[in-house]
């Protein structure tokens, strides 16, 4: 609705405004600095003469100067010499969960997959006397406070079904 509103106010009367945009007296360009002006050098012929004039003791000088340039011996170029080293990581094997296809099938160590996480922390909150974060860590190759921190901040959902007596208490 206010598209329309909006047009119509756009459109009205769009003629005669750009007939009267159209028909107003173009504006003079504003006058040009004096010292940029071509044709003084017309009024004064020395300087004329003094552009055209060979310095031959500039001349003489420029002879006796002698370039020589070598190229830089060319680099093969193979990708690896840009950059600075990497050390190769070390990957192990995953835990596979019951998304076996889906799930990622080597992992660097000190990671986890999404997988791994999601079934170690539902391993420690259901029997958090056997999972530990120590048993944890060396089972996934992880570091000890990295592993604590997983467990204190991330924590699995937990699907709870009321009985339909008590749906109605509630």
């Amino acid at each position: 609705m206010g598209g329309r509103l909006a047009r119509v106010f756009r459109t009205f009367n769009v003629e005669n405004r750009a007939r009267r945009e159209i028909s107003k007296e173009k504006p003079t360009p504003a006058p040009r600095h004096p010292g940029a002006r071509l044709d003084q050098l017309a009024d004064h012929p020395e300087i004329q003469e003094e552009i055209y004039r060979k310095d031959d003791r500039l001349l003489t000088l420029l002879k006796d100067v002698y370039v020589e340039s070598k190229d830089p011996p060319g680099r093969v170029k193979d990708g690896g010499g840009e950059h600075l080293p990497c050390k190769q990581e070390e990957k192990r094997l995953t835990k596979l969960g019951h998304l076996g296809d889906l799930d990622v099938k080597k992992v660097p160590k000190g990671k986890i997959s999404i997988v791994e996480a999601l079934t170690l922390l539902n391993n420690h909150k259901l029997h958090p006397q056997i999972w530990t974060a120590e048993k944890i860590a060396v089972e996934y190759s992880l570091e000890l406070k990295e592993v604590n921190s997983l467990l204190e901040f991330f924590i699995p959902f937990a699907v709870k079904e009321f009985p339909k007596e008590t749906r109605k208490a509630i």
